[in-house]
């Protein structure tokens, strides 16, 4: 048992996996990082998938075999990624059934292109979620204005829900709010509202979308105070009335999740945003060369989102650079969702372009 993951789990934090391969589930890598670095869950999109299907050998007998059934395009990607999770679900099954549901979870997102269309996103997250038939498995809804209807009626449906995309404190409030609605109308129908959900925010893109902008004293300090800025909100909703009377008819509250925790300055720290975020009931969500860095020299500090930093004091510093917060986040969010996006267009394109090899080469043979 790593001792740096360890301490950071006994902290309160769970520490899960930003990312998933064929290798690692069949090379038992990931079950070596459940094992000895305190690795209790894992998170999926499609920037991950597109990497992992066009950077390996390992999908390519899957794809063709499917191809050969008829499948192609979204329905191939959606088998692969389903056999993927089911894998990694049943992996992280002990945890899940150890912590009562409160660990051990892994994360599926609906297609990017649905990001603003409420009806279809909930549709696909209802499907998804019959489809892998894993009681510890969390679909990935973007917190955009039209994914917060579908989150609250996916809770409602009894849909376990990652909220993605979260940038700022007041989306994630939108968020948790919908969350909580959902959750009501469970309980007022009489069903159990024992369903889970984390809020992911996105915390290392505001500081690339600074980088270069503001003075280096300002650099990195902005992820960290939006960071800061939204675990008092959740503090505040997890101890709101509505949340204490739904939990005590059952239910459990949404927790927060760190994600985009990678440093992507390269004159930074690369474990900045894993020692700098210990709080309990949270999740740090990391890539795997940034999970594999705290391993190796991990340290814990007094985390800056729970310590006495004035959080608005480096907001007032950044508007006065010429950055304004709201716009920003939204900003961010949009951004973010292109990215998905074009991740998702160019792993179907991948897809295809593996496939229409395999034809060539079997025609030439």
């Amino acid at each position: 048992m790593n001792l740096n993951t360890a301490k950071l789990h006994q902290q309160g934090v769970s520490l899960w996996l930003d990312n998933i391969t064929r290798s690692l589930l069949q090379d038992g890598t990931l079950e070596k990082y459940i094992l000895d670095l305190s690795v209790t869950g894992l998170t999926s999109n499609p920037t991950i998938f597109d990497h992992a299907v066009a950077n390996s050998n390992d999908y390519d007998e899957a794809i063709h075999r499917k191809s050969e059934t008829g499948k192609s395009g979204e329905e191939l990607f959606l088998e692969l990624a389903i056999e993927d999770l089911s894998r990694a679900a049943d992996l992280f099954r002990p945890i899940y059934e150890r912590t009562n549901g409160v660990d051990g979870w892994v994360s599926l997102e609906v297609s990017p292109l649905l990001a603003y269309d409420t009806d279809r996103t909930l549709q696909a997250a209802k499907g998804l979620f019959e489809r892998v038939g894993r009681p510890n498995l969390f679909i990935k809804i973007p917190g955009t204005p039209q994914g917060l209807p579908a989150i609250e009626e996916a809770i409602f449906s009894g849909v376990p829900v990652n909220v993605t995309l979260l940038f700022s404190a007041e989306q994630y409030e939108a968020a948790a709010q919908a969350y909580l609605r959902g959750i009501e109308r469970r309980i007022r129908a009489g069903l159990d509202p024992d369903v889970g959900s984390v809020a992911s925010l996105f915390i290392s893109r505001w500081d690339k979308a600074t980088m270069g902008q503001v003075s280096p004293s300002l650099q990195n300090r902005l992820g960290l105070a939006v960071a800061q800025r939204t675990y008092r909100a959740y503090n505040k909703i997890l101890s709101s009335d509505s949340m204490l009377r739904a939990m005590n008819d059952g239910a459990r509250p949404q927790r927060l999740l760190w994600a985009s925790t990678g440093t992507k300055d390269p004159q930074a720290s690369d474990i900045l945003y894993i020692r700098a975020l210990v709080a309990p009931y949270t999740i740090n969500t990391m890539p795997e060369e940034t999970l594999l860095a705290f391993a190796d020299h991990g340290e814990l500090q007094p985390s800056l989102v729970t310590e006495n930093v004035q959080a608005q004091d480096v907001f007032a510093d950044f508007e006065q650079a010429g950055f304004e917060y709201e716009k920003m986040a939204d900003k961010l969010q949009q951004e973010g969702a292109s990215a998905f996006v074009k991740s998702w267009n160019d792993l179907l394109e991948t897809i295809i372009s593996k496939v229409r090899e395999m034809q060539a080469s079997r025609k030439e043979a």
